[in-house]
């Protein structure tokens, strides 16, 4: 998680038995966009923000062939915190990391 995504989704996750971790946690807060996603990357972990800056970059990345563990983005107006829960669990439940690899994805499904 960056650190525009509420800690109430974060919670939510954790109560339903997600593995989260926040770029908070990470010591990652204070990380330029490109440097999160890297961090993200190396960590092997789908990055899920609100960003509209780092959608941005990994878009760029998508252009320009270079990878990226996966992004998922939630609008901060378009979605709701109990519709990110629910959405995010799916996903970490029925899917596994490699299957985001450099793709990006919007909240809500």
């Amino acid at each position: 998680m960056d650190v525009h995504v509420p800690y109430a989704i974060t919670t939510g996750l954790r109560l339903r038995d997600v593995d989260v971790l926040t770029a908070q946690e990470d010591g990652a807060r204070r990380l330029e966009d490109e440097k999160l996603l890297d961090r993200a990357t190396d960590l092997g972990r789908v990055l899920v923000t609100q960003d509209d800056d780092l959608l941005v970059e990994a878009s760029e990345r998508q252009r320009s062939s270079g990878s990226f563990a996966g992004v998922i983005y939630a609008h901060q107006l378009n979605a709701t915190i109990g519709g990110c829960i629910a959405d995010l669990e799916l996903i970490a439940k029925a899917s596994v990391p490699e299957e985001w690899i450099d793709q990006v994805a919007y909240l809500p499904l």
